[in-house]
């Protein structure tokens, strides 16, 4: 059986693929804890409390996400302004 936190992730994956966005919406959440068996898997736990956690998830790979442009960004923008000196001919 899979850990919770796979659960999570899978469903912070998957929403991201068929969405791309970052705010989760409660209907698909809903849909996905019934649906993908972490309901059955986990008869315990809470629908909110599994929402609050893929939201996080999701919130967390926007802020990689945001934090890997501006790094990017950043990277590219150095080499513009210096541009690499040649010692050809």
């Amino acid at each position: 059986m899979p850990k919770l936190t796979d659960y999570v992730k899978m469903a912070a994956e998957t929403y991201l693929e068929e969405t791309g966005n970052t705010e989760l919406n409660a209907h698909w959440i809903a849909e996905f804890f019934q649906d993908c068996g972490v309901q059955d898997a986990y008869p315990r736990q809470d629908l909110i409390a599994f929402a609050e956690m893929v939201q996080k998830e999701l919130t967390k790979k926007d802020e990689r996400a945001a934090k890997k442009t501006r790094f990017l960004l950043d990277k590219a923008i150095r080499t513009i302004k210096s541009p690499r000196k040649s010692y050809g001919p």
